[in-house]
């Protein structure tokens, strides 16, 4: 199934290749949860620290939540500073 990665910050270099600067379109299993996909682009967990599909936050629940068709699932590391 067709969705979207969104990878940001110093977390840019784990996207496959491609045109857009922080995002991709990717192909999943139709039974593919948020954690499937986090481990597959190897994301380090301590790394995966916002964790959001479709805008909304994903917290506990990253290995019981099914993803969908066109689905964006976008990652954040944390940030220091500011």
């Amino acid at each position: 199934m067709k969705m979207y990665l969104e990878l940001y910050a110093s977390l840019m270099h784990l996207l496959p290749p491609g045109k857009a600067r922080f995002k991709r379109e990717i192909t999943v299993a139709s039974d593919a949860v948020v954690q499937d996909v986090i481990d597959e682009y190897k994301v380090p967990m301590e790394l995966a620290h916002i964790v959001l599909v479709n805008g909304k936050f994903v917290c506990d629940d990253r290995d019981k939540h099914l993803l969908k068709e066109d689905d964006v699932l976008s990652i954040w590391p944390p940030v220091a500073g500011g």
